[in-house]
């Protein structure tokens, strides 16, 4: 995988593991936010008065329905939108994907206003226009504070530097699947995305671990080894010692016998994002599969969806999309739109010249992701 991507040689099987590995993130993401958000900061008794002693074991309703997804979910649809919008832009010479990502965050927020798509702005792509995507599914303030106007957060000028919370983490994981980049490069996108909503380093720099480690993941790592990679570059960051102890407790708690919701609570800590990364990674580490994993990510009495989100994208990534729970997925929210959104992401990285290069050029792709 690694070399395939490095080198822009994409046989079929490479591009058959990569679009698994794209489908299964972007819908790990999805399953996890909407498995979590039923119980989404209630304490743990509560959620075994209403679910049972196991606590919950299979997917129930929220917002509704069951399959309900969160603003986690929209905004890292709205993530890989910006991330197929940039490479399209790529060609034209304005080669600045923060910029990308500021503009289809903005377009998420409009969702969060709006009564439905306005079919006038062609500008926005198909992405915006699709109708389920606008219901306000408990935002963030920070998310919602920071795209309320066009002026775009950046590290020497965070938006909300005081927040902390998993939000911008959750709507990372889309980043870690530039498997061309380079590690370092990809931290640094997270980073600077993070902060458009996020200025606490603790908060951007959980962001771009949680993107380094997926990166790994995506490109044929184990779990362990792509942890490893991310603890030696966070090193190298200010403020990232946060992260980092979170992440060694989360590594250190492996080995202390049986996964248990006390440890994962331990982990979670005050539920800041280093909290949340950390209770992730424990789980997607100790989990037997992924129901397993994803039932210890949610049955705690922190931030349910958004460690299940993080969770569901670690173990989406590592295996695929095929590995997910079947009967989970068909009740998924916005599977179509996400499946979709998933196989544009992978055409895209893998034969975007092809789509709008020099030689090449297809009107439909064009509209579908304008360079406006």
């Amino acid at each position: 995988m690694g070399t395939a991507a490095a080198t822009g040689v994409w046989g079929r099987a490479e591009q058959q593991d990569f679009r698994s590995r794209v489908r299964g993130t972007l819908l790990g993401t999805a399953v996890g936010d909407a498995f979590g958000a039923p119980v989404d900061g209630l304490a743990l008794d509560a959620i075994r008065e209403a679910h049972g002693a196991e606590g919950l074991t299979e997917p129930a309703p929220a917002h509704g329905r069951r399959g309900a997804v969160t603003a986690a979910t929209q905004l890292t649809l709205f993530t890989v939108d910006g991330l197929i919008r940039a490479q399209v832009r790529r060609d034209t010479g304005a080669w600045h994907p923060p910029t990308d990502l500021h503009r289809a965050y903005r377009r998420w927020a409009a969702t969060q206003s709006d009564w439905g798509p306005d079919e006038r702005r062609k500008e926005d792509g198909w992405l915006a226009r699709e109708e389920w995507l606008y219901s306000r599914r408990d935002p963030s303030r920070a998310c919602l504070l920071g795209l309320a106007d066009e002026v775009m957060g950046t590290l020497e000028a965070p938006k909300n530097p005081e927040a902390a919370d998993a939000d911008a983490v959750a709507r990372s994981a889309p980043f870690g699947l530039l498997v061309g980049w380079e590690p370092q490069l990809v931290l640094q996108l997270a980073v600077e995305c993070a902060v458009q909503t996020h200025g606490h380093p603790t908060a951007y720099l959980a962001a771009g671990a949680h993107t380094v480690i997926v990166h790994g993941l995506a490109r044929g790592e184990s779990l362990d080894g792509a942890i490893q990679r991310t603890l030696a570059l966070l090193a190298a960051r200010p403020g990232h010692q946060p992260v980092t102890d979170a992440l060694r407790h989360a590594l250190g708690a492996v080995r202390q016998g049986m996964p248990t919701p006390a440890r994962v609570e331990e982990l979670l800590a005050d539920g800041t994002a280093d909290g949340a990364l950390a209770a992730a990674v424990y789980c997607a580490l100790v989990g037997e599969d992924i129901r397993h994993g994803l039932r210890l990510a949610v049955n705690h009495g922190g931030a349910s969806a958004a460690t299940g989100a993080l969770c569901g994208a670690l173990l989406g990534a590592l295996h695929g999309e095929t590995a997910l729970p079947p009967g989970w997925l068909t009740e998924l929210e916005g599977r179509a739109t996400i499946l979709e959104l998933a196989d544009d992401f992978a055409m895209e990285m893998t034969q975007g010249p092809a789509l709008h290069g020099p030689a090449l050029s297809s009107p439909g792709w064009l509209t579908r992701y304008p360079r406006a």
